[in-house]
């Protein structure tokens, strides 16, 4: 064992043991009783609550080199009641990525949602590596159908080409935009194969299509590009577009995706649909709640 996980390890178990101490059992449900003397609930308490072995939990508060999982690790950060900073300095600790982290992005700041706005009439979002759209101005909202209208858990741009009608027929040479859109993806799972949230969208995509089940069976990886994107838009035509990421996280993560367009049809066309869409919507920037 490194120096280094060892002092993590050690981090791990006083941080548990100090937010076990604090919790009484009136707030979990659990009678106070007459001959306790631990402050807080007891590890056994904790084990019970979390549905997790006794002893399992006791060595991992004695920071012992035990295996913690994801879903365990969260079962013990619910019964603890941990706030989202802590459970976020949980899940680092034990060098384990939330499987169900906090909805909000911290990302998506004021600053950059005026940014957005700012941008109209040209379509942008902030998408991160998974094809999540964690937030969109209205010419993006209105770019192929109504995003307000969906789920926030079918706001990807994966799963929408995959699966939504509306997609299918607005994206342009749409069988090699998915099947590149597809690799893009597997390149970049590579770093994050072990992560559920990940696998729950493999397993969601494969579920829902076959043609992702057949496109992801090639196992073909490609970076990330700048190629032209088109459109056609139910409301004001074809557009022709180029796209320009900026990187808002290290690697390939978060990133703020802008058109622009390629001539002056789309510019004008751009114009009408933002028009569109703020008569339709309103407000300024729309916030999907997803993990990044």
């Amino acid at each position: 064992m490194s120096a280094s996980t060892d002092i993590r390890r050690r981090e791990l178990a006083d941080f548990l043991r100090s937010r076990r101490e604090r919790i009484t059992p009136e707030q979990v449900g659990l009678p106070n009783g007459r001959r306790r003397r631990t402050p807080g609930l007891r590890r056994e308490e904790v084990a019970q609550l979390s549905a997790v072995g006794v002893t399992w939990y006791t060595w991992l508060e004695q920071a012992r080199d035990i295996k913690v999982s994801a879903q365990v690790l969260d079962a013990v950060a619910r019964t603890l009641m941990l706030d989202r900073a802590e459970r976020a300095h949980l899940f680092v600790l034990a060098g384990l990525s939330d499987p169900a982290p906090n909805l909000e992005c911290p990302t998506v700041t004021p600053s950059l949602r005026a940014t957005m706005e700012q941008l109209e009439p040209l379509p942008a979002c902030v998408m991160n590596a998974r094809y999540d759209i964690l937030t969109y101005n209205r010419t993006y909202g209105r770019l192929v159908r109504d995003l307000d209208a969906l789920p926030p858990e079918n706001r990807n741009v994966l799963w929408l080409i995959c699966t939504d009608p509306d997609w299918r027929k607005a994206v342009v040479d749409r069988d090699q935009v998915l099947r590149r859109c597809i690799a893009q993806f597997r390149a970049v799972m590579a770093e994050h194969v072990a992560e559920p949230v990940w696998k729950c969208q493999v397993k969601r995509l494969q579920q829902a299509s076959p043609e992702f089940r057949e496109v992801w069976e090639r196992h073909e990886v490609v970076g990330p590009s700048n190629r032209p994107k088109r459109f056609l838009n139910a409301h004001v035509g074809l557009l022709n577009m180029e796209h320009t990421s900026m990187w808002l996280q290290p690697g390939a993560g978060t990133r703020l995706v802008i058109y622009t367009p390629l001539d002056d049809e789309t510019r004008e066309r751009l114009e009408r649909l933002h028009a569109l869409a703020v008569a339709d919507a309103g407000g300024g920037v729309r916030e999907m709640a997803v993990a990044v």
